[in-house]
C-alpha cells in the first residue's frame, strides 16, 4: 500500500475531530431524551422564548 499524502492524512484527522466533537455536543444535548430518561419537553416550562401557551391566547372577544 501507498502513504497517503500529508494533506489526506491531516485533513482526515480534523474532520474526524469535527465529527467527534460534534457527536459529543449532541450527545451532551440529546442524550438523556434518547435514552429516556426525560422528555424532550420537560425543562422548558420556565423558559420565555416568545412562545404563547394555551392558557395566555386571547379569545377573539377580548380584543384591546
Amino acid at each position: 500500500m501507498h502513504q497517503p499524502k500529508r494533506w489526506h492524512a491531516l485533513t482526515g484527522k480534523g474532520m474526524c475531530a469535527i465529527m467527534w466533537f460534534w457527536v459529543l455536543y449532541r450527545a451532551k444535548q440529546d442524550g438523556p431524551v434518547v435514552l429516556g430518561w426525560r422528555h424532550p419537553w420537560e425543562g422548558h416550562e420556565n423558559h420565555s422564548h416568545g412562545h404563547v401557551h394555551s392558557d395566555e391566547v386571547l379569545s377573539p372577544t377580548h380584543h384591546s
